[in-house]
């Protein structure tokens, strides 16, 4: 369930359901996430953007272990693991009053936390044959081999737009690259935060100054 996508008055229905006839166009039952997830496992992608009075509701269902679908006269239970994701500070969340703390401390159960993608750069190399694989093969030609020089700037990349820049990088690669290597100009690389102005523009120059970029996250 992507809790940022679906807007938080639909968000409810979607994940414990609702009865027939609970409101208008209601014209039948309909199981939630959590029911159809029983003996399984449920994502909540984008936790930190759920609508802090549904979070209420989701931490009953974690403690008591059964869904109240809307419309309906009795409680459904359910056995379901929960995994929660967020690129969120929960924490911050808590302070500014957007997050409850009692949900927060009842998800931390085994918190993994991912480091952006410069920060485990052995990961490039991985991730990079991974979408070679993907794109040769929805392009329908053959798989290319990444160069020496390509791979050091791939590695060297400060990637502020994480694993989403990079598989963007990689595809872009394939479409253009006109043999079976990739080499470094058909990565189109650019850094997306551009450096400050020079201090001094000689007169009558430059009557607009440039800012700074901006970075995509």
């Amino acid at each position: 369930v992507n809790c940022a996508a679906i807007p938080h008055h639909l968000l409810e229905s979607e994940m414990f359901g609702y009865e027939k006839g609970a409101f208008t166009g209601a014209s039948q039952r309909k199981l939630g996430k959590f029911e159809l997830a029983n003996n399984g496992t449920l994502l909540l992608d984008e936790i930190g953007e759920m609508d802090i009075h549904l979070q209420a509701k989701l931490l009953r269902v974690i403690q008591e272990e059964e869904v109240d679908r809307v419309g309906g006269h009795e409680p459904v239970p359910v056995d379901v693991r929960i995994v929660a994701t967020t690129n969120a500070d929960l924490l911050r969340g808590i302070d500014e009053k957007s997050f409850r703390s009692d949900l927060y401390y009842r998800l931390n159960v085994v918190p993994i936390k991912i480091p952006p993608l410069r920060e485990r750069n052995g990961d490039v190399d991985l991730l990079s044959d991974f979408f070679l694989t993907k794109y040769s093969r929805r392009n329908g030609r053959p798989k290319p081999r990444l160069t020496a020089e390509t791979m050091a700037l791939l590695r060297a990349h400060s990637w502020p737009g994480n694993v989403r820049e990079l598989e963007n990088v990689i595809e872009r690669a394939v479409l253009l690259c006109g043999g079976d290597s990739i080499v470094p100009e058909n990565l189109c690389l650019e850094e997306l935060v551009l450096s400050d102005p020079p201090e001094e523009i000689p007169p009558g120059e430059g009557e607009f100054s440039a800012g700074k970029g901006m970075t995509l996250r």
